[in-house]
């Protein structure tokens, strides 16, 4: 067994429909069959959601492939499940891992969780619902485009990675300009300065230098927007709008909650409000989910120690986890 496998964990991370679930899994087995046992921890803010499945791509059980998997339907919709709940429940899973002998493996496309894990949240605020139900009503008055505007001119920085529609986002980082006169920006800002143990500080939750952050990037975007478009339409096939519906129906969920806005429940949320044709549902749903994989490549491109795995045409699961296995070993080797 190579050296590699001794090491803390490995991260997997990736925009959406890259097949990061099929890869995480192939690599599990790679691990399992050199006597390594592995265990995933999905790193992804929609998957920890009960009763979404299908428009999450929540992998089966047997696209799980026998490797246990984690923090998957660990929240009721109705209950927000927020970065610093991710890093509490993902760092004490990754010591449970550990203790059995087996290696973390984390897996997913949220990269605020990898963030988060990676440098620390730093005492960020914690919601003001009030605060955020006035800016909900004046987004319903003026526009979320219009509340961006309003961002940039206290936080450009933020502003700046944002899409004018993204409306969780500029909604948070408005409310913490708004509770504490800070720009959202200045809290990441001092979490990026925390000492690490480059320089005498703690060792921070993955292991820091230790960590092994691997990307699927697509080297030809055209095949993952044809990837993204398939999955979407296999989505309504298997029933997603039917989905969506029975969560209206339950009478507690509204389209304001975190979960209600994942991409593609945002829209199909709003198609069974507004009566829209199957194919508008479609444009937009597809439209929106590119619109996310866009933001996810370039949160990965700010992310230093990240190791790009190119991923397209071709290439299965397997080879791809071979290949990081590979790129796993050699960095071992060479320290």
């Amino acid at each position: 067994m190579p050296a590699a496998c001794t090491l803390p964990l490995i991260a997997l991370a990736g925009p959406t429909a890259s097949g990061k679930t099929g890869v995480a899994v192939a690599l599990a087995h790679w691990l399992a069959a050199r006597g390594q046992a592995a265990e995933i921890i999905s790193v992804d803010s929609a998957l920890v959601y009960r009763g979404m499945d299908i428009g999450t791509a929540k992998p089966t059980l047997a696209e799980r492939g026998g490797v246990p998997h984690h923090l998957l339907d660990v929240r009721d919709p109705l209950h927000a499940y927020s970065a610093a709940d991710f890093t509490r429940d993902a760092t004490a899973l990754m010591a449970d891992i550990r203790a059995r002998g087996a290696l973390p493996l984390l897996a997913g496309g949220t990269m605020l969780y990898f963030k988060a894990l990676a440098e620390g949240l730093h005492h960020m605020p914690a919601a003001q619902q009030d605060i955020r139900r006035q800016i909900e009503a004046e987004a319903a008055e003026r526009g979320w485009p219009a509340l961006h505007a309003e961002l940039a001119r206290v936080d450009a920085a933020t502003a700046a990675r944002l899409a004018p529609a993204d409306s969780q986002r500029i909604q948070r980082a408005l409310e913490v300009w708004r509770a504490t006169g800070r720009p959202l920006s200045s809290f990441h800002a001092q979490a990026r300065r925390a000492p690490g143990p480059d320089d005498g500080g703690p060792t921070d939750a993955l292991g820091y230098s230790q960590e092994r952050l691997f990307s699927l990037e697509p080297a030809d975007r055209a095949w993952l927007h044809a990837r993204i478009a398939a999955r979407f339409e296999a989505m309504l096939q298997n029933g997603f709008v039917d989905e969506v519906r029975a969560l209206r129906q339950r009478g507690d969920l509204h389209a304001g909650l975190p979960a209600m806005r994942c991409v593609g429940y945002r829209q199909a949320w709003q198609a069974l409000e507004e009566n829209w044709p199957l194919a508008e549902l479609r444009e937009k749903g597809i439209a929106a989910t590119r619109q996310l994989a866009k933001r996810q490549l370039t949160w990965l491109r700010g992310m230093p120690r990240r190791q790009a795995i190119a991923t397209g045409e071709g290439q299965t699961p397997q080879q791809l986890a071979q290949a990081i296995a590979a790129a796993w070993a050699r960095q071992a080797r060479d320290g």
